[in-house]
């Protein structure tokens, strides 16, 4: 699989809105709230984004794209946050999450964050998981109920200085 990393160009928010609103109501029931969400996130990077401190990255296969992952700036000035990590289902378990995080942890890196920061529900399980090898630590798990449904929300941190 020859994977090209891209950064976000025209066509690609309405397709990031339309695959992160399709499969998370498909695989866990959530409402309409969720692709609004999305929808906010892109328009907000679009128009505000600090360049070339906050990046998108969206993996091409082909004519076909693959996933995406954002670093973009945190809660704090020295903390980078990853957003919108989304693989596709035939792009799974192929190494192409592993590159997309890996991108935006060399990007954070690279542009003096001390650590990286998302957030993230616990029914990711193949997300926490990848996060947890990559030497992220789980800070906080609550129950919450967001986008018509129960879920466990997490957060989760890596330190850049190591």
């Amino acid at each position: 699989m020859t994977v090209e990393f891209r950064h976000l160009a025209i066509g690609d928010a309405g397709w990031l809105i339309e695959q992160h609103g399709t499969a998370y109501a498909r695989d866990e029931g959530f409402d309409a709230s969720f692709e609004a969400l999305v929808a906010r996130i892109l328009g907000d990077f679009i128009d505000n984004h600090d360049a070339p401190v906050e990046r998108a990255w969206i993996a091409w296969e082909g004519d076909r794209r693959l996933g995406s992952i954002f670093c973009v700036k945190g809660p704090a000035p020295d903390t980078a946050k990853l957003r919108l990590f989304y693989l596709m289902p035939e792009a799974r378990g192929k190494g192409v999450g592993r590159q997309l995080l890996e991108h935006c942890i060399a990007h954070a890196r690279a542009h003096g964050f001390a650590k990286l920061a998302l957030w993230t529900h616990e029914s990711h399980r193949a997300a926490c998981a990848l996060y947890a090898a990559r030497g992220f630590d789980l800070i906080s798990s609550r129950p919450v109920r967001s986008f018509g449904v129960d879920l466990v929300e997490q957060e989760w941190r890596l330190d850049l200085r190591v």
